[in-house]
């Protein structure tokens, strides 16, 4: 992908948290992870994970599970997996033709997205969710 994972990882971690915090609330998921990201100017990333978490759930036909504080859940270390390359779709998730090609395309999309925002400068340091 040409990111390392370690670079990306505590920003999909904490956005998919919000994500689902947002979810659970029934609140805006979009405008959380705004509020989220905007203080590091990577706003523009709400819809890429909010795209990406509503796909990965409808492909796997369950919700999101995220984990807490340091330690990460397996739905997140398979996300992680799936955005650097490390984890194969077809693997982890048995789905339609039509979703598995929608998560696939949100996984691109992301990693696009993720190489073309994320600098040595941007989102600094992992998020305490």
């Amino acid at each position: 992908m040409g990111i390392a994972a370690s670079s990306f990882a505590p920003l999909v971690t904490s956005a998919a948290r919000c994500w689902r915090r947002a979810r659970d609330e029934r609140q805006p998921t979009q405008r959380r992870l705004y509020d989220l990201l905007r203080a590091d100017d990577l706003g523009l990333l709400s819809p890429v994970f909010d795209s990406l978490l509503r796909l990965w759930e409808s492909a796997a036909g369950r919700r999101f599970e995220v984990g807490r504080a340091a330690f990460t859940s397996a739905d997140e270390r398979m996300l992680l997996g799936l955005l650097d390359g490390s984890v194969q779709r077809r693997q982890c998730i048995r789905c339609t033709a039509s979703a598995g090609s929608n998560l696939d395309c949100a996984i691109c999309s992301t990693r696009i997205m993720l190489a073309l925002t994320i600098t040595s400068a941007a989102w600094p340091r992992a998020r305490s969710s």
